[in-house]
């Protein structure tokens, strides 16, 4: 008896408490105007061009780049990789198999000995489909820089390489552009480098600080947590294994993409980000509809392979979004 009256006493105060932290954090989930100073990015883009553009033109060309200038967009997202002699080059991947034919890294190369890329390039987000350009030649982000002076650029960085986040920091630097230029990097090691090197550059969510987003949302204890970032870049879990076939063997799965989805896409979260002025870029939308589906769930940007096809969806519904 003694213990069962224990027990009801503690049930008495604990359900209160719950009651109040539950009600309490839905009511900051919608205000986090109490608690966070909105963020202010130099640059808010609602049309991002993934590669540059990868569909419409070749990937990481100065002819793609500019043909997404051209339609219009926002936002160009680019690799990054450094050649032996130095130079920072545009590229997706750090092995040139795959875009060139030639199974060499970036980094055992001299800038004048880099290969073209092939005159047909497959579209990774959009299976069977192929760009082509008349510019085969791997761009330099200087020339980037020079050339889209204020455009926002997105640069990823893939490789744990202290020397290319400091040519990267120091071209950011010289050109100027430390609040349009935003660092992205899917593990946290690589962020922590890029954000100890240039702290004044605004910086997407690593993975794992995607994880940690959605554990605080899930518990309820985000909006008492601040947030460094200004960008949160996720799939949108819709177009994996439609137009994207991913390498990794769990992704194949449709239930695991199910469960992907009702996990990440969550509008209240989104809303909330949007709120405290973080933006949500969903990616890669290489269909109408799939651009559709991305801001109804609450993106407040969208990075496409077809610049084109993008601008032509935000302009006949530039009411709705």
């Amino acid at each position: 008896m003694y213990l069962r009256g224990r027990m009801s006493s503690f049930l008495y105060f604990l359900f209160p408490v719950l009651g109040g932290y539950t009600l309490t954090s839905v009511y900051l989930l919608k205000n986090p105007h109490i608690l966070h100073r909105k963020k202010r990015t130099a640059f808010y883009s609602t049309h991002i061009s993934h590669r540059g553009g990868c569909g419409e033109r070749i990937e990481g060309t100065m002819e793609a780049f500019t043909n997404a200038a051209e339609q219009g967009t926002q936002m160009l997202e680019m690799d990054c990789h450094m050649t032996r002699d130095g130079h920072v080059v545009v590229s997706h991947d750090l092995n040139l198999l795959r875009q060139t034919g030639l199974n060499v890294n970036t980094s055992e190369l001299d800038l004048k000995d880099l290969p073209l890329y092939k005159e047909r390039l497959e579209v990774t987000f959009y299976t069977g489909r192929c760009s082509s350009g008349a510019d085969r030649k791997f761009a330099l982000l200087e020339d980037v820089f020079r050339k889209f002076p204020e455009m926002p650029v997105s640069v990823e960085i893939k490789e744990n390489n202290k020397a290319l986040i400091g040519k990267v920091s120091d071209l950011v630097r010289s050109y100027n552009r430390e609040e349009i230029t935003n660092w992205a990097s899917v593990d946290s090691g690589i962020m922590k480098e890029c954000r100890r090197t240039n702290g004044s550059m605004p910086y997407s969510f690593s993975m794992n600080r995607g994880v940690l987003l959605l554990l605080l949302f899930y518990t309820g204890l985000l909006p008492f947590v601040p947030l460094g970032e200004s960008l949160l870049q996720f799939y949108l879990p819709r177009v994996i294994n439609r137009t994207f076939i991913p390498k990794i063997g769990i992704l194949k799965n449709t239930w695991v993409v199910s469960l992907l989805e009702k996990v990440t896409m969550r509008k209240s979260l989104f809303k909330h980000l949007a709120a405290r002025g973080i933006q949500v870029h969903l990616f890669v939308c290489n269909k109408d509809e799939d651009i559709k589906a991305a801001f109804e769930v609450g993106a407040t940007g969208v990075m496409s392979d077809y610049p084109a096809l993008l601008s032509s969806y935000l302009y006949r519904n530039r009411s709705q979004d």
